[in-house]
């Protein structure tokens, strides 16, 4: 709700604050005093227009200041933050300066935010009933919200039941458009994965292949000089020659001369040891060499041309399907996978069939449903909300709540709501916004307001001139049903009633002040005589007439009744 409104150099107001809190408050004033400027500048903190001819003459900009409590508001307070406010301890506080050149600037929670913003947050804070104000049920959307939020747990069981069926339908009808849509594309996928998954299996890369083919091109590459490099070390080692200049010579030379002096020595021991161990590896490496010398194939020419020949293929299946041999055989494990799914279409766009099918017979069920507990609940809205128009001094208007089918599933059904005004009987039912007068809208967005207090999610409603062109005992049924508004929600009035200000519980009056070169005004709270006095002189002009005194503290006493 909204705790208190600062306004300075906005029309005719130089400096005011409205204490304004929860329950009904109705603001009154002389003509002329600055009443609507009240409603102004409200609409200028819910992000309205800016006009520089509303800055009061002789000042620089207009500033006006709301604070408004929004303890429980999650969606309030995400909204803040996303524009780099913060809403601190459940307040918030909106700012809106007009200069006198027509600039504008905004402010949430205490960060500059376009003015965009204020009139997103407009939507879940206030709304304003005035004579020139667009309502808040003007659309279709809203309307059918408005109905299904009346309509309450019937409709919302309905509705629930529908949104399931409906998702389920668009999952099955979307991915069946897919496959049929996207079958040529499928088929020729298809047919390019069968081709790539025959080429590879005929190939049969095996995993490091390519790497094994190129460590064996580079040995049969280079065999001469292996087989070479290999003899000489071998002859090295292991000498054909009876000289005994080979390594197994030399070390078995050393090691029997040492083996001949190492009983008079302990200490050669160790070395003769080491020699015996040197005699077995010079063995061994000869040995090896020997193997290897062997291993070297004698048809090396054609050995080497079928590895390159090899290496071809696998190298024309990795310019296709990946860099290595390893990345070609995993492609082709994907093109596997994928074909299964691929040559599984047919099968599967004929079950799509079947469950869409099912699933049409399930959402026309639901929809049915939805529909009769709109209807139903449309029923009821137009009933109770004719019945208090009766009393608001249109006795002679009707509430039209239309559901329609709007010919298409749609995920909040296939209804179409219109709320319609029949202003006399035997005239056409026109849309709300088209049916009244701006006082009759007035009234007819209060009779509708009261009868869905208890399903609003709107904190705080401001209603401007709701009694233009109504008196005496109609005026007093407006009374009461904006108190009972005020029961469950946030009531602001600018009124020339004294029979609905009777029944607020803050009143404010708006004073005006021409004792100054330029008409200024300024807010104030009533209460007690002071109170009485601004009542009598709404209803009689006279603030100290001694029979509208009378009749204020008579009219006090029927709201206090009322209460």
């Amino acid at each position: 709700m909204i705790e208190e409104i600062s306004i300075s150099d906005l029309g005719v107001i130089g400096d005011a604050t409205l204490e304004l809190g929860p329950g009904f408050t109705v603001v009154t004033g002389e003509t002329g005093a600055g009443k609507t400027m009240i409603v102004t500048a409200l609409g200028l903190l819910l992000g309205a227009r800016a006009d520089a001819g509303s800055v009061r003459r002789g000042a620089s900009s207009a500033v006006v200041e709301g604070r408004w409590v929004v303890p429980d508001h999650a969606a309030v307070a995400e909204r803040v933050e996303d524009a780099g406010g913060t809403v601190e301890d459940g307040e918030l506080i909106l700012t809106r300066t007009v200069s006198a050149e027509g600039r504008s600037r905004a402010t949430v929670g205490g960060r500059s935010a376009p003015v965009a913003v204020l009139g997103e947050l407009a939507d879940q804070l206030v709304t304003v009933h005035g004579q020139s104000d667009q309502i808040r049920l003007t659309s279709s959307t809203a309307q059918r919200a408005a109905l299904d939020g009346f309509g309450a747990a019937a409709v919302e069981k309905a509705l629930s039941r529908y949104g399931a069926a409906y998702d389920t339908w668009q999952a099955h009808a979307g991915e069946l458009e897919t496959l049929t849509r996207d079958r040529d594309d499928r088929l020729a996928e298809a047919e390019r994965l069968r081709a790539a998954s025959d080429e590879i299996e005929a190939a049969a890369p095996q995993p490091g292949e390519d790497a094994e083919l190129q460590e064996r091109a580079d040995r049969l590459g280079n065999l001469e000089e292996l087989r070479l490099s290999a003899s000489l070390a071998h002859e090295a080692i292991s000498s054909e020659s009876l000289d005994g200049t080979d390594v197994i010579g030399l070390v078995e030379a050393a090691r029997r001369a040492i083996e001949r002096v190492a009983a008079a020595d302990s200490t050669l021991q160790p070395v003769l040891e080491q020699l015996t161990e040197l005699g077995i590896q010079a063995s061994e490496a000869s040995a090896s060499l020997s193997s290897y010398l062997g291993s070297l194939e004698p048809e090396a020419g054609h050995d080497l041309e079928l590895i390159n020949e090899r290496r071809a293929v696998l190298s024309g299946l990795a310019r296709k399907y990946g860099e290595t041999v390893d990345d070609v055989i995993a492609f082709g494990q994907r093109a596997s996978d994928r074909l299964l799914e691929l040559d599984g279409d047919d099968d599967r766009i004929v079950a799509l069939q079947d469950a869409v099918a099912q699933d049409e017979v399930a959402l026309e069920q639901a929809a049915t449903a939805l529909t009769a507990a709109r209807t139903k609940a449309a029923g009821d809205l137009a009933k109770r909300v004719t019945t208090e128009l009766k009393t608001l001094a249109m006795a002679g208007a009707t509430l039209v709540v239309e559901v329609t089918d709007a010919g298409e599933y749609r995920r909040h059904g296939r209804d179409q709501v219109a709320i319609l005004l029949q202003p006399h009987s035997g005239t056409d039912p026109r849309p709300i916004g088209k049916g009244a007068s701006g006082g009759e809208l007035s009234r007819v967005m209060l009779a509708i307001e009261v009868v869905m207090a208890g399903s609003t999610t709107v904190p705080t409603f401001v209603f401007d001139e709701v009694d233009a062109g109504v008196g005496g005992a109609a005026a007093i049924e407006i009374g009461r049903r904006l108190a009972k508004l005020a029961e469950r929600t946030q009531v602001i009035v600018v009124t020339h009633l004294a029979q609905v200000a009777a029944f607020a519980t803050n009143h404010l009056n708006v004073v005006k002040d021409a004792s100054g070169a330029v008409t200024s005004s300024s807010v104030r709270r009533l209460e007690g005589d002071d109170r009485l006095q601004e009542m009598a002189r709404l209803l009689s002009g006279l603030g100290d007439s001694a029979s509208g005194m009378e009749h204020a503290r008579e009219l006090l006493e029927v709201a206090a009744q009322s209460a």
